[in-house]
């Protein structure tokens, strides 16, 4: 009987580090230059479009931050190993890999609002997720595959043609297993500090204006991911 009870604490002991020895490979990582206008109405959704097309609303910075944070930071939190980038991006697998949803052409060319980090391809959620589980199997050092993105929303504060508007950043994040099974998918959110105004009924979204709200969400959402992370990944029931 002790010795049934002393491979059962060694098999509880040993299986987080058998975990932690699984290989993921970050395969997009990119960040929407479209803000998400949803509940503002159709004047704000073309301002948005416009937005997205202004030189002077330049989000790379703040990809790159975010992609800094996540791999030398985030990642140490995870209970898995990710594969260091250059082994994903810098693969013939990966550099001859045409995702499924394409590159797309002309006002919904995918370059023209999202904008990946260097190296990576833009992979964009689709049902069915076939880019992912094929990466899965092509990539074969890995036990899994990760998507992570950032985008933006807007939200109002205040009634009728009254009141301001802040940004939302949400980080999505999603683990895929060897068979392109789910693990899990996370979306968390933060709110911007600063503000802006409303006009008729419309927010003022030029770039100086929306700009520091997306840095401000942002930054709030990066002081936030490390505690929360690590207890969101832990609540999912499956393995990679």
């Amino acid at each position: 009987m002790k010795k049934l009870l002393i491979f059962a604490v060694l098999g509880l002991m040993l299986a987080p580090a058998a975990f932690a020895q699984k290989k993921v490979a970050v395969i997009t990582f990119y960040i929407n230059k479209q803000i998400d206008v949803t509940e503002l109405g159709a004047a704000a959704y073309a301002a948005s479009v416009k937005l997205s097309d202004d030189p002077r609303f330049n989000l790379t910075p703040l990809l790159q931050g975010f992609h800094q944070q996540f791999f030398n930071n985030y990642s140490k939190n995870l209970p898995f190993q990710l594969l260091p980038e250059d082994q994903v991006t810098g693969s013939d697998v990966y550099k001859n890999f045409t995702p499924a949803n394409g590159e797309g052409s002309g006002v919904l060319k995918l370059s023209n609002y999202l904008t990946p980090y260097d190296g990576y391809k833009t992979i964009i959620p689709l049902a069915g997720h076939a880019s992912e589980k094929q990466l899965a199997k092509l990539i074969e050092q890995c036990d899994g595959v990760m998507v992570v993105y950032i985008d933006f929303k807007l939200t109002k504060i205040g009634f009728g043609g009254m009141g301001v508007v802040k940004v939302i950043a949400k980080a999505n994040i999603a683990l895929y297993n060897k068979a392109g099974d789910k693990v899990f998918a996370v979306s968390e959110e933060a709110k911007s500090k600063s503000q802006s105004p409303m006009v008729g009924g419309v927010p003022v979204m030029s770039a100086d204006k929306v700009m520091p709200m997306c840095q401000s969400a942002l930054a709030e959402l990066m002081d936030e991911l490390p505690g929360d992370l690590p207890k969101i990944v832990k609540k999912t029931d499956a393995k990679l």
